[in-house]
């Protein structure tokens, strides 16, 4: 278990992380997440043991992180690491000897994420040559060769197409039964809900928002209703608590203020012809997430 204790840090005078705290379980996927600058970054450096925290405290198993621990831990970052003029079997062997493997148990475990990522032509190609989704599929096996029991996983779709996505979901769902502990971090918030038990979200440092995904969408006071058919939206827009009216090519989507005025929607909506759907939704998690950072940012 990952346990990070009333961190903060400064640079200089400035605040990067402020008073934070969360746990990752074993076999437990967490979202990290914030805009640029919220201290993400910062805090990956301080659980990797790279940054020293100005006060609190990061243990992972109860040991301070140090180059004893580092070992266990894996990190893909946003930023492109990789040594572009090396060759991939070059590539993870430097880096499967960084965390104390042996070479012949690295080209093992290399053969088998080659293969299992449909990539195995290109083990003796330079980096460089490379598209930048085969690149990134490279920089998640240097990441994962040591078969880490932390995983931190920075904007890991990054240059995928949806059927690379999928297989590295099914990679990081296969850490997650091995009970690896995972930090996922993403601005595509759709890739959180998918993953995420619970979450973090930072803003200028700071958590503004907490706890377990579903019920941080199920006590989120703001709610969706879909509605199929054809029904009269400027009679809608005049309801008391309906916030905003958006139109897709199938269905019509009321957002309002909280649940207690779904029935005057409803009255509304019954009056309609071919009604066909009315479903109340709890918001996205990308909805929520603008909320909270937006009223932030106006405090």
């Amino acid at each position: 278990m990952l346990k990070v204790e009333n961190v903060t840090k400064y640079y200089d005078k400035h605040l990067a992380v402020d008073n934070l705290s969360f746990e990752v379980q074993d076999g437990e996927i967490f979202g990290l997440l914030g805009v640029n600058g919220a201290g993400k970054t910062t805090t990956f450096r301080m659980i990797i043991g790279l940054l020293d925290p100005t006060s609190g405290k990061i243990t992972l198993d109860g040991k301070q992180i140090d180059y004893n621990v580092t070992d266990s831990i894996g990190f893909l970052t946003e930023e492109r690491s990789l040594l572009t003029k090396l060759t991939v079997k070059e590539q993870i062997i430097y880096y499967g000897v960084l965390k104390g493997m042996k070479e012949k148990e690295i080209l093992e475990e290399l053969d088998k994420w080659l293969e299992r990522f449909h990539i195995t032509e290109y083990k003796d190609r330079k980096i460089k040559e490379l598209s930048k989704g085969n690149q990134q599929k490279v920089q998640f096996i240097s990441a994962v060769i040591n078969n880490p029991k932390l995983l931190i996983l920075d904007e890991p779709f990054s240059g995928l197409d949806p059927i690379n996505v999928e297989m590295f979901m099914d990679a990081i769902k296969e850490f997650k039964k091995r009970g690896s502990s995972i930090i996922f971090s993403s601005h595509r918030m759709e890739h959180v809900e998918l993953f995420c038990e619970k979450l973090v979200i930072l803003v200028k440092g700071k958590s503004v928002l907490e706890g377990n995904l579903k019920e941080i969408k199920k006590n989120y006071r703001r709610k969706n209703i879909h509605i199929i058919g054809k029904v009269d939206k400027e009679a809608i827009k005049k309801l008391e608590g309906v916030e905003n009216i958006e139109e897709t090519a199938e269905e019509l989507i009321v957002k309002i203020a909280s649940d207690k005025y779904i029935d005057d929607v409803f009255k509304v909506v019954k009056k309609g012809e071919n009604i066909t759907k009315f479903a109340v939704e709890d918001p996205t998690l990308n909805e929520i997430f603008l909320n909270k950072v937006g009223e932030s940012y106006e405090g």
